[in-house]
Order: structure tokens, then sequence, then C-alpha cells
């Protein structure tokens, strides 16, 4: 195994609360000024409400975080003119407001791929970091030597089957035109590059701030595209989810790697196995992602409450970033025993449209 040298490995999420009344306002007022056409550009998912829903995901990041990784370097939560109400001020941790990150001609923004293409500008940010959704939680105690090179990091597959080769569609999800975007580009640049058209684990992400940068000036017309965008739009997907992996790779910055992970989607018919399995599989995971895939349920959705459940018997110590207040949920699902709960969700799950097997939305 290579030695990595013993700097700060610094932490980055982007965090929202979709229910803030205020934030709700100002997405709103955002879509309304939208030009009509531009609302065919629009991913498929990329309004709904699964894709800001706060369901307390962040807390147990940072539990599992502070877990598994008590080595981290300092954190940062990048987000919009808002805080988590149980957050406790810190030394360890930088709330990032989004007008202190990005120019004002990119403001407001709805598309966490614009946000994420920011993020390597944090001041004082780490030359090696970690970029984390809050969806995503370490599992088992992590080894910076196992997602770090001496040059690059590591990267994994995801258990999805491959993109088919074709132009960017609009019935495409976010992450689908990514790859094809990728591959597109990097084809253009040499006529002999070759790639799988799998797609990457939704999981924490190594990242170095110089290949960023340095990205930044060889493919400008990327970032201009995706910073362009005010909510997802299918013709400028992700770059940091794909074409700068993708890119890295090609250069021999990256390596792949397997990772013991599981992702579950939370509107899927079988959610409830899939957290069963979680469960029984937490500690000998590297990583798993519990995908808000409930689009517009409401937050007292029992599938919704089952997760909190799940993640509370998993991570149920506070981390030193929580005040000491217990943990604040809506609904009295989650105090109920688990059998009512499962009962909930199949309920739900008997009204909801099949989804299993479907596409990640990350």
């Amino acid at each position: 195994m290579h030695h990595l040298p013993e700097e700060p490995i610094d932490v980055v999420y982007l965090w929202v609360d979709g229910n803030d009344s205020s934030w709700r306002a100002k997405r709103q007022a955002a879509l309304a000024q939208l030009p009509r056409d531009t609302g065919a550009a629009m991913a498929r998912y990329s309004n709904v409400e699964g894709r800001f829903r706060d369901n307390h995901e962040l807390r147990y990041s940072l539990r599992a975080l502070e877990k598994f990784f008590p080595q981290h370097g300092h954190v940062y939560i990048v987000t919009d003119a808002q805080a988590p109400d149980w957050l406790r001020p810190s030394d360890r941790l930088t709330l990032v407001d989004h007008r202190e990150l990005m120019p004002e001609a990119s403001l407001p923004t709805f598309d966490s791929g614009h946000i994420e293409s920011w993020i390597h500008h944090i001041p004082g940010l780490s030359e090696r970091y970690f970029y984390f959704n809050d969806d995503v939680f370490l599992g088992a105690p992590l080894n910076p030597a196992d997602w770090f090179t001496p040059n690059g990091f590591y990267l994994t597959w995801s258990d999805e089957p491959p993109v088919t080769d074709e132009a960017m569609r609009m019935d495409a999800t976010s992450l689908e035109n990514a790859c094809r975007l990728s591959i597109e580009w990097l084809r253009a640049q040499d006529a002999l590059y070759q790639s799988t058209f799998r797609t990457f684990a939704h999981s924490p992400r190594p990242m170095r701030r110089s290949l960023l940068l340095a990205l930044e000036g060889a493919a400008p017309e990327l970032f201009a595209g995706v910073r362009s965008t005010v909510f997802r739009s299918w013709d400028k997907p992700t770059i940091v989810s794909d074409f700068v992996l993708r890119w890295a790779l090609a250069h021999s910055l990256a390596q792949m790697r397997t990772y013991r992970h599981r992702h579950v989607s939370t509107g899927d018919v079988d959610q409830h196995s899939q957290l069963q399995a979680l469960a029984a599989e937490f500690g000998a995971l590297d990583f798993f992602c519990i995908n808000d895939t409930t689009d517009d349920a409401h937050l007292d959705d029992p599938r919704l409450q089952q997760v909190q459940s799940v993640l509370q018997a998993m991570l149920p110590q506070a981390s030193g970033f929580e005040q000491s207040q217990g943990i604040a949920v809506s609904g009295s699902a989650v105090l109920a025993g688990a059998a009512e709960i499962n009962q909930g969700v199949q309920a739900a799950a008997a009204h909801q449209t099949p989804v299993s097997g479907s596409r990640r939305r990350a």
C-alpha cells in the first residue's frame, strides 16, 4: 500500500432545506422568470420535491463521518442562505453561502451540478478533499490510502447498466447525459479515445483541487455550460460527477477500485427490503447512498419516516456538530414500532407506480 502525506483532507457537502418558506418563494420566483422555452430544456426530475427535500440526511452523514473518519479536515457546507437548525457552531465547520462562492450572474441556481462546479474555489480548501452529497454516508472506517493515489484518486462504477452510445436525450437522466457529454468531448480531443458507457457510483468523491482548476482551463465550455443553468437542464448536465472523473481516468490520474457499497432508492417498491439489507450490512460497507426518489411525496410519507428510523438505529450517537436537543421529526411513524412503519410503507407503495430498477437520479 502506498504512503500518503498526513495533510488534512477536507470534506465538502451541498445542503438545502426545500421546506423553508423563504427558499421556496425564491425557487418559485426563479421558475416563473424562466423563458417559456426553457421548460423544455429542464432535465427529468429537476424540480420535484425529492430533489430538495431535507430528511435529516446531513445530520446522519456527519455522524457517519465522525464515526468512520474522525481525522477528517475542515467540513464545508455549501448552502443558499440556510443553516440546519440543529447545527452547533464549530471551529471545524464552515457554512459557505452561494453568494460567497459564486458570481452574481450564477444566482440563483437550483442545480447541484452548477453549484458543485464551483466548490474547488472555496477559500482555504485543502488540495485533497472529499465531496459528498448529503445522501451519501460512510459505512466503515475510512483509510485515505484507499481513496487517494499519490497523484490522483480512486473511482468505482455504479451497478447500473451501461448508457447507450448516442447523443444526449431530453428524456434521459442527468447522469446518463453526463456520461454521453463526457465521452463526446473526450472523443473530440482524441479520435482514438475509448471508454465504457458505465456510470460512476454515487459515492464520496475524492477530489484534487489542482485538477479541477486545470480542467477549468482545458474545458471552459463545459464549465460555462453547466454554470448557465438555473434548474437542471438535460443538455447541460453535471460535469463534476462524470466528466472530471472520466478525464482523470483518460489521463492516468484516476484508477478504478471495487468498494463494498449499497444504493437504496426510496421510491422503489422494495424499499423496505433494501433498507433491511443496508442495516444488516452496516459496518461492512465502505459507503452507502439513500437516494430520495419519492419525488413529490409529503414529508410525513411513511417511506421517508422509515429512512429516518433506520438511520437513527444505525447511527444513534450525535456528532460534535449537533446541538444537544434530540432529533425533531415530523409525524409519529418514527416513534411507532417497525411493524407499523412497514405497514405504512407497503400501503404507500401500493399507490405508487413501481420504479424498481429505475436509474439513479443523483
